[in-house]
């Protein structure tokens, strides 16, 4: 067991845990509590950690895997977790490193661009799994996929959606044109209300930074540009409310149009 954080395994963890760069150079990132662990895949999990308190019985993940585990005391766990108040069971996770051309499937994919909330861009993965998206590109200007806080946000769709990394979204959306996209962006001078809008079955749809919305360049790329209708004073809503009104709004028009 180990039971000193001077551990070199401990130091490793809490480096991936803290460094996008060491998490972004390695491929790897940590999944923390039990239910988290669950869901990765077997052949993703580098290394395994449990607390001496953990109870194995609550275990509901690949049968193999607890045996492989390392006991780490609980003062240990409570040094490399980053929650407040550790389950007991954290892994060091390979990434899934997909490209823009193998999202294209024929749905919904949404492109982000700079979203810099972990708690925005976590919610945005999760309910992209919940509206049957096909799945998310980020631009290189979004925040860290596999930070501790969105990892934590996504409930475990981080594992179900696809999602790539572009540093040329402006490309990758020329591309997925070519193949038969049309370029949906969310806009504060948006002409067309998302309501009434024509959904197709091949769609992407594009939400822009908290604050500054999208860039010119990307919402040149755009067919269109649809509006949420507000009352009262207020200029805009939040980044991940927006994405799931229009998510469910693609949805919508799709099963009604089965």
């Amino acid at each position: 067991m180990i039971t000193s954080t001077s551990n070199p395994k401990v130091k490793d963890v809490i480096r991936l845990r803290d460094k996008s760069s060491e998490r972004r150079s390695r491929g790897l990132f940590i999944a923390e509590g039990r239910r988290m662990v669950e869901e990765v895949p077997e052949e993703r999990v580098e290394a395994l950690y449990v607390a001496e308190s953990f109870n194995p019985d609550d275990w509901r993940g690949p049968s193999l895997a607890l045996p492989c585990a390392e006991t780490v005391s609980d003062a240990v766990m409570a040094k490399m977790a980053d929650t407040v108040t550790p389950q007991g069971i954290l892994a060091v996770v390979r990434q899934e490193r997909l490209t823009p051309k193998q999202l294209s499937k024929g749905g919904l994919i949404l492109m982000l661009e700079r979203i810099q909330d972990p708690g925005n861009l976590g919610t945005i993965i999760r309910t992209a799994e919940a509206c049957g998206a096909d799945g998310i590109l980020c631009d290189g200007g979004t925040a860290d996929l596999y930070s501790p806080k969105v990892v934590r946000s996504t409930m475990g769709a981080l594992l179900r959606v696809p999602v790539a990394v572009t540093e040329d979204p402006a490309g990758t959306l020329q591309g997925l044109k070519e193949s038969g996209y049309s370029v949906y962006a969310a806009h504060l001078q948006g002409s067309a209300d998302y309501r009434k809008a024509r959904w197709p079955e091949k769609t992407v749809l594009m939400i822009g930074n908290e604050a500054n919305g999208l860039s010119e360049e990307l919402t040149a790329c755009a067919d269109t540009r649809v509006i949420i209708p507000m009352q009262g004073r207020v200029e805009s809503l939040n980044a991940s409310v927006a994405a799931a009104l229009l998510m469910f709004e693609w949805r919508r028009c799709r099963d009604e149009a089965r």
